[in-house]
């Protein structure tokens, strides 16, 4: 990480739209996100935190909500969570745009990242921090939604 901007991680790397303390804050136990993928909806949940991560429960729903397969749980650290949003510098285009989708119009950083033939467009909601609220995938010419935050609940208050 560098000194100078803490959203760097190293150098070569775009800077992450979060940092590990901003998520740590956004991401209390009791917050969950519900995912819409391709294979369905999975509700995402903060079980448990402390000063250097979270208990992270992935729990499979079906349409109407309700569970619908074991809860996966994993530890995580703040710093790896940030570390899934580190870009190569050199493959990442950021922009600052509106998105409108199931939690209303958003203000979002989105980034645009080249992966050999692969286009993956993450779109990060300013006052959401954490996991990005929508990412497609474009390849062969053809994009596809891979995920959508559909709801969110349990959020920290505003400071």
């Amino acid at each position: 990480m560098t000194d100078a901007d803490p959203h760097v991680l190293a150098p070569g790397l775009a800077p992450t739209p979060f940092t590990a303390a901003e998520i740590r804050r956004g991401c209390p136990a009791g917050r969950v996100s519900v995912v819409r993928h391709p294979e369905g909806l999975t509700a995402i949940r903060f079980a448990e935190d402390d000063e250097e991560g979270a208990w992270i429960e992935d729990t499979p729903l079906d349409e109407s909500g309700k569970p619908a397969g074991p809860v996966e749980r994993e530890r995580s650290t703040w710093l790896e969570l940030q570390e899934h949003a580190a870009f190569p510098a050199d493959a990442t285009t950021i922009d600052r745009v509106k998105l409108e989708g199931p939690l209303g119009t958003r203000s979002c950083l989105r980034y645009t990242v080249r992966r050999g033939d692969a286009m993956l467009v993450f779109w990060f909601a300013v006052d959401l921090p954490g996991m990005p609220i929508r990412l497609e995938r474009t390849e062969d010419g053809i994009t596809r939604v891979a995920l959508e935050v559909v709801a969110v609940s349990g959020l920290a208050p505003a400071p």
